[in-house]
């Protein structure tokens, strides 16, 4: 089992949206069994939020479903998962002063760095404070980016 974790800062809009087009795309590919998925926030402003409901809202319009609630990362989601999927530079950056070892720092990656369209050390843009737009750009970013990520994981990992 490969275990990925999709993070952001409040695990409300960016990373549940990361993770429930990753989980429609791996079902598509028939990869569902293989993995193990989850998204957190480095900060814990949401706690125990669901997705915030204009990201429920577009996600549904394209036929995907958003799950969990949102979550604080710790340092020991380090040892829980293979792939930390950061949404923006800053959270990156978050994460990685979180790491205790270099081993765990590897395991932190942009998600944008998987889509080969993307510019290197490309952000998925916060939504949070714009407009509907903003929600469908961020789903048309992890659509792009998670086919790229699902592309190396079957190539790379061999999943």
């Amino acid at each position: 089992m490969l275990r990925l974790c999709f993070v952001c800062l409040g695990n409300i809009c960016r990373s549940p949206t990361a993770h429930g087009v990753f989980l429609r795309l791996a079902e598509e590919r028939g990869l569902l069994d293989r993995l193990v998925t989850d998204s957190a926030g480095t900060s814990a402003f949401h706690v125990g939020e669901r997705p915030d409901a204009r990201s429920q809202m577009a996600a549904r319009r394209r036929g995907f479903e958003l799950p969990g609630v949102a979550r604080q990362f710790t340092a020991e989601d380090f040892s829980r998962f293979d792939l930390i999927l950061a949404m923006d530079r800053t959270n990156r950056a978050a994460l990685l002063a979180m790491a205790r070892t270099e081993e765990e720092a590897r395991r932190v990656r942009l998600l944008r760095d998987f889509d080969p369209r993307s510019p290197r050390d490309a952000d998925v843009p916060d939504p949070y404070y714009g407009g509907d737009a903003g929600f469908e750009e961020v789903l048309d970013i992890c659509e792009a980016a998670c086919r790229g990520l699902l592309d190396y994981l079957e190539r790379e990992r061999r999943i």
